[in-house]
Formats: structure tokens, C-alpha cells, sequence
């Protein structure tokens, strides 16, 4: 199946990915001038993003909940929520209200982020192709897109809020596109399987280990290519936008792959790949060097967090499939809020160029879970084996 035939089945999620892209792209563009008006301490600003952890972990609870209520309206709810929380972040200068408002972008953050992909798996479950590359690959342009566009607003010298507030404005306007009609799956009839907790665990931690690595580079590029490389903040909005940009090819690409060649063996060779973008980026001269760093990383990591969350969906029993996609999304975007705190706390300590190195060590982790979801059986009526 071709990208522009798998955008197409899956139009309606794929707009609330652009949606998310959008809002993060923008946010780690304009980290350093965030951090700045908090007048917060690497270790510190890397303490307040635990705010986000807090309400992404609750949304792994309200998620299933709300989404059984919301039903098709369940996307159109969670980008005027997420539209809404972006408004605040950006104009606070207490650090203990900057965590507190990064909650509330948790909480609609990671609930849009599992209806959104639970809405993918359906969709693959039907249409018995794969599509989660495809979908992550429009959060990763818009991701790309909303950073470049920052690095001129910040060039012009505008503060992050009407910045934010236009990226809102148009989220909420493309909000009646996303209604989306359900399916819900009952349980067969005498239906004995267990939990499925280990393949959550595994999956999860495989999207994990991908998220984990791109909120590093998302959350300290900018900062990497300004403070030890001495950019400017064109320079350092180019760092997040690189990564946006290689994370889409590399997506788009991996669209083509997933039908092609067995998930594992694309995990392990994926996780090799940005592994060494990764001591790229930690070894840098010079910012362009840092971008092909980053850049490396982008193609090799973009593939390994859609198909945890892909592969989860083929290894359960479709009526505990959405229950499943929003434990494992969880654990996974909690990377996006858990890993700038703890490349905070490196960077205090031992600085950013071992606290990026530290990222190809947690990519190769990556290799021994692949090989261990590949010995879990297929759920067996999922259209797609596990290879």
C-alpha cells in the first residue's frame, strides 16, 4: 500500500497527529527562551516537565473511560482541550505554575495521543494493512514545520504566547474534520484468555526507549546547538527541526518497510542506526555535525516507537485492544516527559555531550526487547502475523 493510500484510510487520526506535531514542535523550539523566564537551572526546568508526567499517567486511566463516553467525538474533544492547555504554558514565569500548567497539556496531551492511535489500530485491524508509520509520520513534519516556523518568530523576537495562540487557533478550526465513528469489539463468547500484561510490558517498553530518545533531542537540541556548540537561535531551533525532518522521512519510509520486512529485524536495525546518531550529536564540532547527529538519530528511531504501539494491537484480542494501545501509548509518550528530566540532571552534572551519549546507550536497549515480543504468540484474529 502506497503512503498516500494509507493517509487517506486514516485521514481523520492522522490530523490529530499533525495537531500534536504542531504543539511540540513549537514547544521545544522555544525551550530555551522558556527556561530562561522561568530562570530555572537545567536540572531544575528538567524537574518542572514532570508536571506533564503527572497528568500524561492519569490519562492512562481516563483515556478508555472518556473515549467510551466521547465516542466518535472523542478527537475533536482532545485537540480543543490540548489547544486550549498551550495557551498557558508559554506566558508563566513561577516555576511551580509552569509545572502545574505542563499537567494539564499532560492530561490532554496523552489523552488524544491513545484515541488517536487506538483509532490507527482499528483502522488497521480493518483495512488489514499497516498505517501507524504513516500517522506518526505527519506528527513528525508537523513537528518539523511548527520548529522552523519558530525559528523566525523567535529570530523576530516574538514571546512563545501569540505564537502558541496561533498554532491554537488553527488546531481548533480543523477539530470538525476529526469526528470519527467507532467500533467496539465485544469479547467472544467464552472468551478464557489472560490479561495480556506482558506484551503491554514489552511494547511499552520498546515505545518507550523510542520516545525516550526523541524527547531528548526535542527537548535539548536547541539547547545542545546554542550553549555548547555557540548557534544562534536560528541555529538552535534548526537542531528539534532536523529531527522533525528525518523522523518524517524516515516514517514515511517505514510505511513501505512494515510491509516488507519483519518488525523485529526493522527494531534492531533501527535501534543500531540512531545509536550512532546519537554519539554523533555528543561528539559535535560544530552545529552542522550536531544536525547530521540528530539526523541519523531521526531516521533510525522514527520507526521503532509506531511499531510497538502497532505490534501491541496485533498481539491481544481486538476487544482489549484500545485498553491495551492506551497502556502501552502511555508508557511510551511518558518518555516524552520523564527523559528531559533525567537529561536535566545529567547535563547539571556531567554536561550535555555525555547526557546524549547516554541516549545510544538506552537505543541499544531496544534490541533484546524486540527479540522477546517476537516470541509472543499472535492474538489469532488479528489480520496481521507478528514477524
Amino acid at each position: 500500500m502506497s503512503v498516500l493510500n494509507a493517509l487517506y484510510l486514516s485521514r481523520r487520526p492522522a490530523a490529530a497527529f499533525v495537531v500534536v506535531g504542531l504543539f511540540w514542535g513549537c514547544f521545544a523550539a522555544y525551550v530555551p527562551v522558556i527556561k530562561a523566564q522561568l530562570g530555572a537551572s537545567d536540572a531544575l526546568f528538567g524537574a518542572l516537565l514532570l508536571g506533564s508526567a503527572t497528568g500524561l499517567v492519569s490519562s492512562m486511566w481516563l483515556a478508555p473511560r472518556a473515549d467510551r463516553v466521547l465516542g466518535s467525538r472523542s478527537m475533536q474533544v482532545g485537540v480543543v482541550a490540548l489547544s486550549l492547555a498551550w495557551l498557558i504554558p508559554g506566558q508563566i514565569t513561577a516555576p511551580l505554575v509552569f509545572a502545574a500548567s505542563m499537567a494539564f497539556v499532560g492530561l490532554s496531551s496523552g489523552l488524544l495521543d491513545v484515541v488517536m492511535n487506538a483509532r490507527v489500530s482499528e483502522l488497521e485491524a480493518k483495512h488489514h494493512c499497516p498505517l501507524m508509520n504513516a500517522n506518526h509520520a505527519m506528527f513528525s513534519v508537523a513537528y518539523a514545520v511548527a520548529a522552523l516556523i519558530v525559528g523566525i518568530t523567535r529570530e523576530a523576537g516574538l514571546p512563545p504566547t501569540p505564537v502558541f495562540a496561533g498554532f491554537s487557533m488553527f488546531c481548533i478550526l480543523m477539530a470538525p474534520f476529526m469526528r470519527m465513528d467507532v467500533t467496539h469489539v465485544a469479547a467472544e463468547e467464552g472468551y478464557a484468555g489472560r490479561y495480556p500484561l506482558w506484551p503491554i510490558v514489552l511494547c511499552g517498553a520498546i515505545t518507550l526507549v523510542a520516545f525516550m530518545s526523541e524527547a531528548t533531542v526535542e527537548a535539548w537540541s536547541a539547547l545542545h546547538v546554542e550553549r555548547t556548540l555557540g548557534g544562534g537561535a536560528a541555529e538552535g531551533a534548526f537542531g528539534p527541526a532536523m529531527l522533525g525532518i528525518t523522523m518524517a522521512i524516515g516514517r514515511f519510509s517505514g510505511q513501505v518497510v512494515a510491509a516488507r520486512m519483519r518488525e523485529v529485524t526493522v527494531v534492531i536495525w533501527a535501534s543500531v542506526i540512531s545509536a550512532s546518531g546519537a554519539v554523533i550529536a555528543a561528539m559535535a564540532p560544530t552545529p552542522v555535525v550536531a544536525y547530521v547527529g540528530f539526523g541519523i538519530l531521526g531516521l533510525g528511531v522514527s520507526v521503532i516507537g509506531p511499531m510497538g504501539l502497532a505490534l501491541v494491537g496485533k498481539l491481544v484480542a481486538p476487544h482489549l485492544r484500545t485498553e491495551a494501545i492506551s497502556r502501552v501509548a502511555v508508557i511510551g509518550f511518558s518518555g516524552f516527559f520523564f527523559a528531559p528530566m533525567l537529561m536535566g540532571l545529567m547535563s547539571e552534572v556531567f554536561g550535555l555531550r555525555v547526557a546524549f551519549a547516554a541516549v545510544a546507550v538506552l537505543l541499544i536497549s531496544a534490541v533484546p526487547l524486540a527479540v522477546l515480543v517476537s516470541r509472543e504468540p499472535q492474538a489469532t484474529d488479528t489480520p496481521q502475523a507478528v514477524r
